[in-house]
């Protein structure tokens, strides 16, 4: 790539899209709190992952006063290391959990037809039937897939988004899983789902949507004695400290909110992904599925991702005492998911293969008599109780946008307004049907992971073309996409692009094959920045 283009950024707006969040909008929102005390506002959120930036999107196209402060980066905990899907609800039918799959199905339909349909897209789940699976067995879990697609035409979602389920032969199995192990392969059952572009990747848009309509957004910022109407902020990258005030504080931390909430009882459970090359699973055209030994309820999952590697696992293991910023991979992880998974295929992946690894803490609502973390109730809670701040935890990622919705619903209720939740259809930044974004001519990977931003996006190469050429050899990633996220996704540091805005992280050698030149177009761009007027 050149070295003496232009500094990247002189040709972006003199004044800013609305939806832009960087190291300026930052600045200028924390100058806000000096005048807050006079002023204050209607809803302090605190907490950068799905749940936090879903309430103050809510708030914010209420007409809400709103700012968001996170720690450290826009989903650098829990909602960072998901499996990349919206769930439809079947794997909770498999635990007898209604409500919770009824709600997924419902919310998965908002996902990809209204708010992210550029960034949530159908997928295809193949589920092997071999000599670990009898005719019985799969004929029970052909009916949970029945059963499955009930509740998406309960959510109104059609089939030609989602084709219902199907028994396949053999043939087609190794057309969709080229690895699978052939021998006693008598077919496959498949159903649809939906699989995101990448879960942080959600977050930004939501946070960039939020501030679209108002609301503030502050990374590196970290909230102490927090009550029902103030925080102490401390601005992680200068020390300097204020005091927030508003009319309702959200708790919506995760795995840390009964660090502010007296009370709350959670049992993090802690999901480990083994990932590896797609080329090793001959790349395959559908996630596949193999059920654990021993249960039909669990299922170790290959989720072929666009950007040539593929996802394995999950595990659900209690993990009580780990740094939920970095969980680790537990003991015998690695062996689980690969003995599980090569159960199923026709030669075995080793440790050899594994390329990276990522593990998160889901904030799970311990139930009282729950023997393991795979059974205790994905359902999110609400705890709205006088004189303390309104806490949100629990749930999944899918149903973000209805823990979001009761959240701000109590909270307006605290202000005594009436102003109803509009985010079922509310599209976030870059948001269209597919039939427009195949009309973007813009680059293939850009349409894919910014939608109708795609040309914006490609736009910061104007003056220097070797920004739309990957940034390695080995890499998909373009150089105006390090641009862009310094400009209008709030990367306030290299390592938030690297890992958080591109998953690089999640292969170690990849992100240091890219890292120097990212980092170079990162300093550049942020020097721009804070020279603009």
């Amino acid at each position: 790539m050149s070295e003496n283009h232009p500094a990247v950024g002189q040709q972006s707006p003199t004044r800013q899209p609305s939806s832009w969040i960087n190291s300026r909008t930052r600045a200028a929102a924390l100058r806000e709190f000096t005048d807050s005390e006079r002023s204050p506002l209607d809803v302090l959120v605190i907490g950068g992952g799905i749940t936090g930036v879903g309430v103050a999107l809510d708030a914010a196209s209420r007409g809400l006063r709103v700012a968001l402060v996170e720690r450290r980066d826009l989903a650098s905990g829990t909602s960072g290391f998901s499996s990349k899907l919206a769930h439809g609800g079947l794997r909770y039918l498999a635990q007898a959990q209604i409500g919770v799959a009824r709600e997924s199905a419902i919310e998965r339909h908002h996902l990809l037809t209204s708010i992210a349909p550029h960034l949530v897209r159908p997928v295809q789940t193949l589920i092997p039937q071999n000599r670990h699976l009898s005719r019985k067995d799969a004929a029970m879990v052909y009916g949970g897939m029945r059963m499955g697609d009930l509740l998406r035409r309960t959510a109104r979602t059609s089939s030609s988004l989602l084709p219902g389920p199907s028994r396949i032969s053999a043939q087609e199995v190794a057309l969709l899983t080229p690895a699978i192990d052939k021998r006693e392969l008598r077919g496959g059952l498949t159903y649809w789902d939906c699989q995101i572009e990448d879960d942080a990747r959600l977050v930004t848009a939501l946070a960039r949507t939020a501030a679209a309509h108002g609301a503030r957004v502050i990374t590196r910022c970290e909230a102490t004695d927090v009550n029902a109407r103030s925080a102490t902020l401390t601005d992680s990258l200068t020390g300097d400290k204020y005091i927030a005030y508003a009319d309702v504080v959200v708790n919506a931390t995760g795995v840390w909110a009964g660090d502010i909430a007296e009370g709350i009882r959670t049992s993090p459970s802690r999901g480990t992904h083994l990932v590896v090359r797609s080329a090793d699973l001959g790349d395959p055209r559908a996630i596949l599925a193999v059920p654990v030994e021993g249960t039909l309820s669990r299922y170790v999952f290959a989720i072929p991702h666009p950007d040539g590697v593929c996802y394995l696992g999950i595990t659900d293991d209690a993990t009580p005492d780990a740094d939920p910023y970095a969980p680790g991979i537990g003991d015998g992880d690695i062996a689980f998911i690969l003995d599980t998974l090569n159960s199923a295929l026709a030669s075995d992946l080793t440790e050899a293969d594994i390329v990276g690894t990522f593990s998160g803490l889901r904030p799970l609502v311990s139930d009282v008599g729950a023997d393991a973390t795979s059974d205790l109730s994905r359902r999110h809670v609400l705890i709205d109780r006088p004189g303390q701040p309104l806490t949100i935890t629990g749930g999944k990622l899918t149903t973000y946008r209805q823990m979001a919705e009761e959240t701000v619903d109590a909270a307006v209720r605290r202000l005594g307004r009436k102003d109803e939740c509009v985010t079922k259809s509310l599209p976030l930044t870059g948001a269209a049907e597919p039939g427009v974004l195949r009309r973007i001519d813009a680059p293939a990977r850009l349409v894919r992971r910014y939608g109708t931003e795609a040309l914006a996006v490609a736009a910061l190469a104007e003056d220097d073309p070797s920004l739309l050429e990957p940034v390695s050899a080995r890499s998909p990633i373009l150089g105006v996409e390090v641009a862009y996220a310094v400009l209008a996704e709030g990367a306030l540091h290299v390592d938030d692009f690297l890992d958080r805005r591109v998953r690089a992280g999640f292969v170690p050698a990849d992100r240091e094959d890219i890292r120097w030149e990212c980092t170079k177009i990162f300093e550049r761009t942020a020097a721009a920045l804070r020279t603009r007027n």
